[in-house]
């Protein structure tokens, strides 16, 4: 395993305030929750382009959904559809 290297970057000073309280109450330093960050940034985006690898793989071989196909679909995750608006109260002049 490599030695750990030292990045630097600008933050505004109320986000550090931010940090370091979150880390003092955790009673963990700076540098351990920007590495938690970094880690859970990281993976978001590894996600993030595997799914969209994932589309474009399906596409390419043709497994693709018409519209109204995927409206049916997506409604379907649906579990109560929504009310209709209620009407605006009339105001009342004083």
């Amino acid at each position: 395993m490599s030695s750990p290297r030292i990045v630097s970057f600008r933050i505004e000073p109320d986000r550090v305030a931010e940090l370091d309280a979150i880390a003092k109450s955790l009673d963990r330093d700076r540098s351990h929750l920007l590495n938690e960050a970094v880690e859970s940034w990281l993976d978001q985006q590894r996600r993030f382009v595997a799914t969209i690898n994932e589309g474009l793989r399906a596409s390419k071989s043709g497994k693709t959904m018409a519209d109204e196909d995927l409206d049916d679909l997506i409604g379907s995750w649906v579990k109560a559809k929504p009310s209709k608006k209620k009407p605006a109260k009339a105001r009342q002049d004083k």
